[in-house]
């Protein structure tokens, strides 16, 4: 379960947080949004594509071919790939922005299990004056950027949209001896992005959406690699299930 509440001088005063082991809490994220400077780093690690939402795209790292599903995390919660996207870096921290409001908010996850009183390999929230911690003013300048450049990711994607170049991602891939058939994906028509007339291209050009539309390209190749890791992960489930049923079976009787 997720609890997100805003990070309170009153509230969370007398309370720490502990960064967390690893990522099982991303462990049900198929998808994760990502921003404009991630899209060099993320094509080479995993798919990229664009999900719709409240009535536009958005571009996401694409972790996992079936709903709820993390291909990129081992049995401990260890990261299995070479790039991690941002959102995944502040947790158990969010920054919301509340609807008609103008400044997004800070907020934690308080059933993240890593809210807890002070001691040792924990940060404080607040220093003894009441003014966030160096710790935390680290991850609200992090979260900031990072809403920042996923902000100029919407409106280079925005420009695709406009110039009619995202089309449906007719995606498939086999785990074990299932077909997996991926819905709600989208991507860049490569087609239409190379026949488009000078005045449009120049408008992709102007808005960076270019890196962003040639880079998603490229990142389909990365759709072997994920089902791949699906497979291990699927076999690593089937190993650790056996094992629990041996060691919880009763003792064979001697014959």
């Amino acid at each position: 379960m997720v609890n997100i509440v805003p990070l309170d001088r009153e509230k969370h005063a007398d309370k720490a947080w502990r960064r967390p082991a690893g990522y099982s809490f991303a462990s049900k994220d198929a998808v994760a949004p990502i921003g404009g400077s991630e899209f060099s780093l993320a094509a080479s690690a995993m798919p990229i594509g664009f999900i719709q939402q409240a009535g536009r795209f958005i571009p996401v790292a694409v972790m996992g071919l079936k709903t709820g599903t993390n291909s990129f995390l081992g049995p401990i919660g260890q990261w299995l790939g070479h790039y991690t996207p941002a959102v995944f870096r502040a947790y158990p921290f969010y920054l919301v922005r509340a609807p008609g409001a103008e400044q997004p908010v800070l907020c934690i996850d308080e059933d993240s299990g890593l809210i807890v009183d002070p001691g040792e390999n924990t940060e404080k929230f607040f220093d003894t004056d009441g003014a966030p911690s160096a710790a935390v003013n680290a991850v609200l300048q992090f979260l900031q950027k990072t809403e920042h450049d996923r902000a100029l990711a919407d409106l280079a994607t925005a420009s695709l949209t406009d110039v009619g170049v995202i089309a449906h991602w007719d995606l498939s891939a086999a785990i074990g001896h299932e077909t997996v058939n991926v819905d709600g994906l989208y991507r860049v028509d490569e087609t239409k992005l190379n026949g488009l007339d000078d005045e449009s291209f120049c408008k992709l050009r102007k808005t960076s959406a270019l890196v962003i539309a040639y880079a998603q390209m490229l990142s389909m190749g990365q759709v072997s690699a994920l089902a791949r890791l699906a497979n291990v992960q699927q076999r690593m489930l089937d190993v650790g299930q056996g094992l629990t049923q041996t060691l919880t079976a009763p003792p064979s009787p001697i014959r």
